[in-house]
């Protein structure tokens, strides 16, 4: 296949697109470098620096001849959301709707878009199901849901297949620490100087925390879905910050004790994700667990330095 990968650069995106390269695609990364890095970048893969909202992408999609685009390009910062969400508005929702319209134009077969499980749902008692109504407590929650509605609307007026993969807290190698899950690398860097490490609260906030080789796996088969579908991926569970810690202490050997802070206002205590839906329609399933994806995360920063 012929795939785009916008934000291919990034953290997440650029795993995606090493795992294309190596099943056999033909991959374009699109990525404007805002926070992505030419590191990165699969050197098989075709690379074009572009914003995702220039009127000039036309031309990427005319020569690319895509059968599918893999959207991850988006602006990922909550508290940037909150501080101004005319910019992540534009950037989400008025990105994606160039992309939608270039891939209306350009007779794309499908689209696979990366949202947010983690901010959609809201405090979990329990584990989300997709079929939960929804609560974002953030302009960058709420545009990751309205791209949604333009998905459902680009496939009834258009035709435009989609699946929507909805990620729990994501971690992993050449994860900048942005972001809840951006905490793995916040510790991480905090433990290989050896300084002190913030907890906020009691630390017993708990997290769906799911490794990125695992979240590629599941745009991988992704590629396959010839119906419309929206799908939690995480691993299924909770993971407190005090767990957290009390892993990576001991794959580092860290000797420091925490510092407990007040809890900062807003904070979710619990999010946590149902994966029912994708073990049994997607036959996708996390395969790393948490320590063993904390342990390539550590090795991976440890060695970058």
């Amino acid at each position: 296949m012929n795939i785009l990968v916008t934000g291919g650069a990034g953290f997440i995106g650029s795993h995606v697109a090493d795992e294309y390269i190596r099943m056999g695609h033909h991959v374009t990364v699109v990525d404007d470098l805002s926070t992505g890095k030419k590191k990165n970048l699969n050197p098989k893969a075709r690379f074009v620096k572009a914003d995702i909202q220039s009127p000039g992408l036309s031309r990427v999609f005319k020569q690319g001849r895509f059968d599918v685009v893999n959207h991850h390009a988006a602006q990922i910062d909550v508290r940037c959301s909150v501080i101004d969400p005319g910019a992540d508005a534009r950037i989400n929702i008025l990105g994606l709707l160039n992309i939608l319209e270039l891939s209306r134009i350009y007779k794309v077969r499908k689209i696979i878009f990366s949202a947010s499980g983690g901010t959609y749902y809201g405090e979990c008692s329990q584990p989300a199901r997709e079929s939960d109504r929804p609560f974002p407590l953030s302009p960058y929650g709420v545009s990751k849901l309205a791209s949604e509605y333009y998905l459902r609307a680009y496939e009834s007026l258009h035709g435009l297949i989609f699946t929507v993969l909805r990620y729990g807290n994501v971690f992993g190698p050449r994860q900048d620490p942005h972001g809840e899950a951006g905490v793995v690398s916040i510790f991480s860097q905090k433990i290989m100087a050896k300084k002190g490490l913030i907890i906020f609260g009691d630390g017993c906030q708990q997290r769906d925390y799911v490794y990125v080789k695992d979240v590629a796996k599941a745009n991988v088969l992704a590629l396959r879905e010839k119906k419309c579908n929206v799908y939690n991926i995480g691993m299924g569970r909770g993971v407190s910050v005090n767990q957290l810690f009390d892993a990576l202490k001991k794959i580092s050997g860290y000797k420091l004790d925490p510092i407990y802070q007040s809890l900062r206002a807003g904070e979710l205590f619990r999010s946590c994700l149902n994966i029912g839906k994708a073990k049994k329609q997607l036959k996708w399933q996390p395969r790393y667990g948490f320590v063993d994806g904390l342990r390539e995360t550590f090795e991976y920063i440890k060695n970058s330095k």
